[in-house]
Protein backbone atom coordinates (compact mmCIF):
# COMPACT_ATOMS: atom_id res chain seq x y z
CA UNK A 1 0.00 0.00 0.00
CA UNK A 2 1.93 3.02 -1.25
CA UNK A 3 1.28 6.25 0.61
CA UNK A 4 2.59 9.27 -1.28
CA UNK A 5 3.36 11.05 1.99
CA UNK A 6 5.74 8.25 3.00
CA UNK A 7 7.84 8.46 -0.17
CA UNK A 8 10.79 10.78 -0.67
CA UNK A 9 10.85 13.27 -3.51
CA UNK A 10 13.73 11.26 -5.00
CA UNK A 11 11.63 8.10 -5.01
CA UNK A 12 8.72 9.84 -6.72
CA UNK A 13 11.03 11.37 -9.33
CA UNK A 14 12.79 8.11 -10.11
CA UNK A 15 9.61 6.03 -10.25
CA UNK A 16 6.68 8.36 -11.01
CA UNK A 17 3.25 6.99 -10.10
CA UNK A 18 0.76 6.55 -12.93
CA UNK A 19 -2.39 7.02 -10.86
CA UNK A 20 -3.19 8.68 -7.55
CA UNK A 21 -6.09 8.04 -5.23
CA UNK A 22 -7.29 11.00 -3.19
CA UNK A 23 -9.55 10.02 -0.27
CA UNK A 24 -12.18 12.61 0.63
CA UNK A 25 -14.49 12.40 3.61
CA UNK A 26 -15.86 14.48 6.44
CA UNK A 27 -15.71 15.11 10.14
CA UNK A 28 -19.38 15.19 11.04
CA UNK A 29 -21.93 13.59 13.31
CA UNK A 30 -22.87 10.01 12.60
CA UNK A 31 -25.40 9.58 15.35
CA UNK A 32 -24.70 8.18 18.83
CA UNK A 33 -22.95 4.99 17.69
CA UNK A 34 -20.46 5.93 14.96
CA UNK A 35 -17.45 8.28 15.12
CA UNK A 36 -17.32 11.74 13.57
CA UNK A 37 -14.61 10.59 11.19
CA UNK A 38 -16.56 7.66 9.73
CA UNK A 39 -16.56 8.95 6.15
CA UNK A 40 -12.86 9.75 6.17
CA UNK A 41 -11.98 6.44 7.84
CA UNK A 42 -13.84 4.42 5.21
CA UNK A 43 -12.52 6.47 2.28
CA UNK A 44 -8.94 6.24 3.56
CA UNK A 45 -9.28 2.49 4.01
CA UNK A 46 -10.36 1.93 0.41
CA UNK A 47 -7.75 4.37 -0.88
CA UNK A 48 -5.00 2.37 0.85
CA UNK A 49 -6.35 -0.88 -0.61
CA UNK A 50 -6.38 0.61 -4.09
CA UNK A 51 -2.80 1.78 -3.73
CA UNK A 52 -1.63 -1.83 -3.59
CA UNK A 53 -1.60 -1.76 -7.40
CA UNK A 54 1.75 -1.15 -9.06
CA UNK A 55 2.16 2.49 -10.04
CA UNK A 56 -0.65 3.66 -7.76
CA UNK A 57 -0.30 5.88 -4.69
CA UNK A 58 -2.76 7.36 -2.25
CA UNK A 59 -2.54 10.86 -0.88
CA UNK A 60 -3.41 12.02 2.63
CA UNK A 61 -7.18 12.40 3.06
CA UNK A 62 -9.24 15.56 2.80
CA UNK A 63 -10.93 15.15 6.21
CA UNK A 64 -13.42 18.04 6.31
CA UNK A 65 -16.13 18.16 3.68
CA UNK A 66 -19.35 19.82 2.62
CA UNK A 67 -21.28 19.22 5.84
CA UNK A 68 -23.10 22.42 6.89
CA UNK A 69 -26.37 20.46 7.09
CA UNK A 70 -24.92 18.58 10.09
CA UNK A 71 -23.96 21.74 11.98
CA UNK A 72 -26.65 21.34 14.65
CA UNK A 73 -24.88 18.25 16.02
CA UNK A 74 -21.87 18.60 18.31
CA UNK A 75 -18.43 18.02 16.84
CA UNK A 76 -19.41 18.47 13.19
CA UNK A 77 -17.00 20.46 11.03
CA UNK A 78 -17.74 21.82 7.58
CA UNK A 79 -16.61 23.96 4.69
CA UNK A 80 -18.66 25.40 1.85
CA UNK A 81 -18.95 23.62 -1.48
CA UNK A 82 -16.81 26.17 -3.32
CA UNK A 83 -14.04 25.96 -0.72
CA UNK A 84 -14.07 22.17 -0.87
CA UNK A 85 -14.19 22.10 -4.67
CA UNK A 86 -11.31 24.54 -5.03
CA UNK A 87 -9.17 22.70 -2.48
CA UNK A 88 -9.62 19.28 -4.07
CA UNK A 89 -9.11 20.70 -7.55
CA UNK A 90 -5.83 22.31 -6.54
CA UNK A 91 -4.64 19.08 -4.94
CA UNK A 92 -5.31 17.24 -8.20
CA UNK A 93 -3.67 20.01 -10.24
CA UNK A 94 -0.55 19.63 -8.11
CA UNK A 95 -0.51 15.90 -8.83
CA UNK A 96 -0.89 16.60 -12.54
CA UNK A 97 2.00 19.06 -12.41
CA UNK A 98 4.19 16.05 -11.56
CA UNK A 99 2.76 13.97 -14.37
CA UNK A 100 0.08 12.09 -12.41
CA UNK A 101 -2.92 12.78 -14.61
CA UNK A 102 -5.07 9.79 -13.65
CA UNK A 103 -6.83 10.36 -10.34
CA UNK A 104 -9.59 8.58 -8.44
CA UNK A 105 -11.38 10.64 -5.82
CA UNK A 106 -12.39 7.91 -3.35
CA UNK A 107 -15.17 9.59 -1.42
CA UNK A 108 -16.95 8.65 1.79
CA UNK A 109 -19.41 11.55 2.16
CA UNK A 110 -22.54 12.15 0.11
CA UNK A 111 -22.36 15.90 0.64
CA UNK A 112 -19.12 16.03 -1.35
CA UNK A 113 -20.47 14.38 -4.49
CA UNK A 114 -21.66 17.44 -6.37
CA UNK A 115 -18.41 19.33 -5.78
CA UNK A 116 -16.31 16.33 -6.84
CA UNK A 117 -18.27 15.99 -10.07
CA UNK A 118 -17.51 19.63 -10.81
CA UNK A 119 -13.82 19.05 -10.09
CA UNK A 120 -13.64 16.14 -12.51
CA UNK A 121 -15.56 17.93 -15.25
CA UNK A 122 -13.38 21.01 -15.11
CA UNK A 123 -10.06 19.18 -14.97
CA UNK A 124 -10.95 16.92 -17.89
CA UNK A 125 -12.25 19.94 -19.81
CA UNK A 126 -8.93 21.70 -19.28
CA UNK A 127 -6.98 18.51 -20.22
CA UNK A 128 -5.20 18.74 -16.87
CA UNK A 129 -6.26 15.45 -15.28
CA UNK A 130 -8.82 12.70 -15.64
CA UNK A 131 -10.30 12.64 -12.13
CA UNK A 132 -13.31 10.46 -11.39
CA UNK A 133 -15.38 10.27 -8.22
CA UNK A 134 -15.88 6.82 -6.67
CA UNK A 135 -18.38 6.31 -3.84
CA UNK A 136 -18.39 2.93 -2.11
CA UNK A 137 -22.17 2.89 -1.58
CA UNK A 138 -22.82 3.35 -5.29
CA UNK A 139 -20.50 0.46 -6.08
CA UNK A 140 -22.62 -1.87 -3.92
CA UNK A 141 -26.01 -0.26 -4.41
CA UNK A 142 -27.72 -3.43 -5.66
CA UNK A 143 -26.38 -5.46 -2.73
CA UNK A 144 -27.52 -2.84 -0.22
CA UNK A 145 -31.01 -2.92 -1.70
CA UNK A 146 -31.08 -6.71 -1.61
CA UNK A 147 -29.83 -7.02 1.96
CA UNK A 148 -31.83 -4.33 3.72
CA UNK A 149 -35.51 -3.37 3.63
CA UNK A 150 -35.10 0.34 4.36
CA UNK A 151 -33.24 2.90 2.29
CA UNK A 152 -30.90 4.32 4.91
CA UNK A 153 -28.32 6.82 3.74
CA UNK A 154 -26.41 8.07 6.79
CA UNK A 155 -25.18 6.35 9.98
CA UNK A 156 -27.57 3.61 8.90
CA UNK A 157 -27.51 -0.18 8.63
CA UNK A 158 -25.28 -0.09 5.55
CA UNK A 159 -22.71 2.39 6.81
CA UNK A 160 -22.62 0.75 10.22
CA UNK A 161 -22.13 -2.68 8.62
CA UNK A 162 -19.24 -1.34 6.56
CA UNK A 163 -17.53 0.12 9.62
CA UNK A 164 -18.06 -3.15 11.53
CA UNK A 165 -16.12 -4.87 8.74
CA UNK A 166 -13.32 -2.29 8.66
CA UNK A 167 -12.87 -1.54 12.36
CA UNK A 168 -15.54 -2.90 14.72
CA UNK A 169 -13.98 -1.20 17.72
CA UNK A 170 -15.13 2.14 16.31
CA UNK A 171 -18.81 1.12 16.51
CA UNK A 172 -20.54 1.59 19.87
CA UNK A 173 -23.07 -1.21 19.47
CA UNK A 174 -24.69 -0.38 22.82
CA UNK A 175 -25.88 2.89 21.29
CA UNK A 176 -27.41 1.53 18.09
CA UNK A 177 -30.87 1.45 19.66
CA UNK A 178 -30.51 5.12 20.60
CA UNK A 179 -29.40 5.94 17.06
CA UNK A 180 -32.49 4.29 15.61
CA UNK A 181 -35.01 5.89 17.99
CA UNK A 182 -37.10 8.29 15.94
CA UNK A 183 -34.93 7.85 12.85
CA UNK A 184 -36.71 7.97 9.46
CA UNK A 185 -36.26 5.07 7.02
CA UNK A 186 -34.24 7.14 4.56
CA UNK A 187 -32.46 10.42 3.97
CA UNK A 188 -34.35 13.69 3.69
CA UNK A 189 -37.91 14.90 4.03
CA UNK A 190 -40.37 15.68 1.24
CA UNK A 191 -43.74 17.42 1.36
CA UNK A 192 -45.93 17.29 -1.76
CA UNK A 193 -42.88 16.79 -3.96
CA UNK A 194 -40.78 19.50 -2.33
CA UNK A 195 -37.60 18.82 -0.38
CA UNK A 196 -38.03 20.42 3.05
CA UNK A 197 -35.21 18.60 4.83
CA UNK A 198 -32.77 21.48 4.53
CA UNK A 199 -30.74 20.28 7.50
CA UNK A 200 -30.30 16.85 9.05
CA UNK A 201 -32.04 17.95 12.23
CA UNK A 202 -35.20 18.59 10.18
CA UNK A 203 -35.84 14.86 9.75
CA UNK A 204 -33.85 12.93 12.36
CA UNK A 205 -33.47 13.72 16.05
CA UNK A 206 -30.47 11.41 16.44
CA UNK A 207 -28.58 12.27 13.27
CA UNK A 208 -28.99 8.71 11.96
CA UNK A 209 -31.46 7.28 9.45
CA UNK A 210 -32.54 3.79 8.49
CA UNK A 211 -32.14 0.83 10.86
CA UNK A 212 -28.72 0.94 12.55
CA UNK A 213 -29.70 -2.06 14.72
CA UNK A 214 -29.90 -4.18 11.55
CA UNK A 215 -26.19 -3.67 10.91
CA UNK A 216 -24.27 -6.89 10.50
CA UNK A 217 -20.52 -7.48 10.36
CA UNK A 218 -20.82 -10.40 7.92
CA UNK A 219 -22.93 -8.35 5.53
CA UNK A 220 -20.48 -5.52 5.99
CA UNK A 221 -17.64 -7.79 4.91
CA UNK A 222 -19.57 -8.81 1.80
CA UNK A 223 -20.19 -5.16 0.97
CA UNK A 224 -16.57 -4.34 1.65
CA UNK A 225 -15.25 -7.08 -0.63
CA UNK A 226 -17.62 -6.14 -3.45
CA UNK A 227 -16.65 -2.48 -3.16
CA UNK A 228 -12.95 -3.31 -3.11
CA UNK A 229 -13.38 -5.44 -6.24
CA UNK A 230 -15.21 -2.61 -7.99
CA UNK A 231 -12.43 -0.18 -7.10
CA UNK A 232 -9.82 -2.62 -8.39
CA UNK A 233 -11.70 -2.88 -11.67
CA UNK A 234 -11.91 0.91 -11.94
CA UNK A 235 -8.18 1.26 -11.33
CA UNK A 236 -7.41 -1.28 -14.05
CA UNK A 237 -9.79 0.50 -16.41
CA UNK A 238 -8.05 3.83 -15.75
CA UNK A 239 -4.57 2.38 -16.14
CA UNK A 240 -5.45 0.73 -19.45
CA UNK A 241 -6.74 3.92 -21.12
CA UNK A 242 -4.43 6.15 -23.13
CA UNK A 243 -4.22 9.85 -22.36
CA UNK A 244 -5.69 10.58 -25.77
CA UNK A 245 -8.69 8.38 -25.03
CA UNK A 246 -9.30 9.93 -21.62
CA UNK A 247 -9.16 13.47 -23.03
CA UNK A 248 -11.04 12.69 -26.24
CA UNK A 249 -13.84 15.21 -25.67
CA UNK A 250 -11.92 17.65 -23.51
CA UNK A 251 -12.80 21.27 -24.03
CA UNK A 252 -12.21 24.07 -21.50
CA UNK A 253 -15.28 25.15 -19.56
CA UNK A 254 -13.66 28.44 -18.62
CA UNK A 255 -11.32 29.31 -21.52
CA UNK A 256 -10.80 32.94 -20.40
CA UNK A 257 -9.42 32.00 -16.99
Amino acid sequence: MTALAELTTTEVESSPPTLAIVPTGSTEQHGPALPLGTDTIVASHFAALGASHEGVVHTPPVPVGVSPHHRHFAGSLWVGEETFKDYVEEVVRSLAAHGIERVILVNGHGGNVNALARVGRRLRGDSVAYAVNWNWWKAVEAELDARFETAGGHACHGETSMLLAIDPELVDEDRLDAAETGAPPGWGKQVHGAEVGFDTIDFTPTGAVGEPTAANAAIGQELHDLAAEALDDLIEWMLNRSTEELYRHAEPLHPSE
